[in-house]
């Protein structure tokens, strides 16, 4: 049992309310909100949250665990060059310690941001070890195995035949899907229509549809992908997926920059979750995503900062600052509120995962996934004036975050992680990395 005392408490019910008072967690599940009879307090870990913020934990809907181990080697690149000369040699050369060092890195930064749900793409190979790692830290978890059967460009490390791919998905999915007390839940990931085959994308839009399994995927990133999908399969990325299928509520694509208006209208009119990346974007100059147009037409946009070499941080504070601010020179000051972006970054990102119905808002019933932010920075001073969106979206950073609750257990508190030891990370990302640049040539 938790019992959280004298917090401001931004629940994003459907109400929107914010209380002053208290929250008690017992098992995995918040089981009251609001002034909490002391007796409680008695057989719980008692957490003070006064002058600080309990919001619901973030949730970013695309990010790369696997790549966490390469930040800072792929600087200064657009998309394709970014894959071919750095990308792809770097995941091609992983091995399953390395893959398995660089999620706990990503785990790990996450954590001690408020991250508490994240839509991921693992790499080609030894996804096992990606999911063990993912078990162990304990961050709720959609995702998979990369998928890629094709491309002149990709190197043979990372090809595999449409059999051994879809075999070795299923695998994974009998193995792992609602692991971990169903906080791992599996879902397809081919990595992009450059890269896999109409007949490998063909299959999985039927294996999606006879079991369930959501499908992760990007498209309409950069203009040269676009280009290439539209040369090889006749038709544009979006409306290639729409004749296989493939979009639908089950599917999360993630950036969607450069669309067309019947493309926006495909999206929004089959519940594709859109995953907008804005740090990514901008550091790769891919664009910058027709956000407000989309959400007017009701589409659901979450967010997320993608892989750590295309960002160089996985902070969900600054990707919900960057969503709201690269819109306003475009569709002036009013457009991309903080409340909005807020609910981008929480109760849109539930949906995308579907679990809209457990995580996202902080309510009786819920589960118990949630961060404290602490307000006493000179940075959030004064703290009375203006919203607690503001401060969230416009000031916080991922160093304000002083607890973060996953499933009910306290995952990162007062400067340490509850199960992981951070000493072991350090020296594994760096043995690991050596090993992997030495492989791939990169040295």
């Amino acid at each position: 049992m938790i019992l959280i005392k004298n917090g401001t408490i931004v629940t994003m019910n459907e109400d929107r309310e914010i209380i002053r008072g208290d929250l008690l967690i017992e098992g995995e599940r918040i089981t009251a909100i609001g002034m909490i009879p002391s007796v409680k307090a008695d057989r719980s870990t008692v957490i003070d949250a006064a002058g600080k913020l309990v919001i619901p934990g973030l949730i970013q809907t695309h990010t790369h665990l696997c790549q966490a181990l390469f930040r800072g080697l792929a600087d200064d690149l657009e998309l394709l060059d970014w894959l071919k000369l750095r990308i792809w040699p770097l995941e091609g050369s992983h091995d399953a310690e390395s893959i398995y060092y660089s999620a706990l890195l990503g785990c790990a930064e996450l954590l001690r941001g408020g991250t508490t749900s994240i839509i991921d793409m693992a790499s080609v190979h030894h996804t096992t070890s990606l999911l063990e790692a993912v078990d162990l830290a304990g961050i709720r978890y959609l995702g998979g195995k990369c998928l890629m059967d094709c491309g002149s460009d990709a190197p043979p490390t990372l090809l595999e035949t449409p059999s051994n791919a879809l075999q070795q998905s299923m695998d994974l999915w009998q193995n792992w899907n609602a692991a971990a007390e169903s906080r791992i839940r599996y879902a397809f990931c081919p990595r992009f229509a450059v890269s896999c085959s109409d007949g490998l994308l063909r299959e999985l839009s039927a294996l999606s549809e006879e079991y369930g399994i959501p499908i992760h995927t990007h498209a309409s990133e950069n203009r040269g992908e676009i280009a290439a999908v539209e040369r090889d399969r006749g038709q544009r990325n979006v409306m290639y997926l729409h004749s296989l299928g493939l979009l639908n509520d089950r599917t999360i694509l993630a950036h969607c920059i450069h669309l067309n208006e019947e493309e926006m209208k495909i999206l929004a009119g089959t519940g594709t979750n859109i995953a907008h990346c804005p740090g990514s974007n901008l550091k790769l100059g891919s664009g910058i995503a027709r956000i407000p147009e989309l959400l007017t037409m009701g589409a659901n946009v979450s967010l997320g900062a993608d892989g750590a070499p295309c960002n160089n941080n996985m902070s969900m504070f600054m990707e919900m600052r960057l969503a709201a601010l690269i819109q306003k020179p475009l569709h002036g000051p009013r457009s991309m509120p903080a409340k909005q972006v807020f609910e981008l970054g929480t109760r849109a990102g539930a949906q995308a995962m579907g679990l809209e119905a457990d995580i996202g808002s902080l309510e009786i019933g819920k589960k118990a996934d949630l961060a404290i932010v602490d307000l006493r920075g000179w940075h959030h001073q004064p703290q009375d004036a203006g919203s607690v969106y503001s401060h969230l979206v416009y000031q916080a950073s991922a160093q304000d975050v002083v607890t973060t609750i996953v499933d009910g257990r306290i995952l990162f508190q007062d400067g340490r992680l509850a199960r992981l030891d951070e000493e072991d990370i350090l020296s594994g990302v760096t043995a690991s990395l050596g090993r992997v640049l030495t492989r791939s040539g990169l040295a």
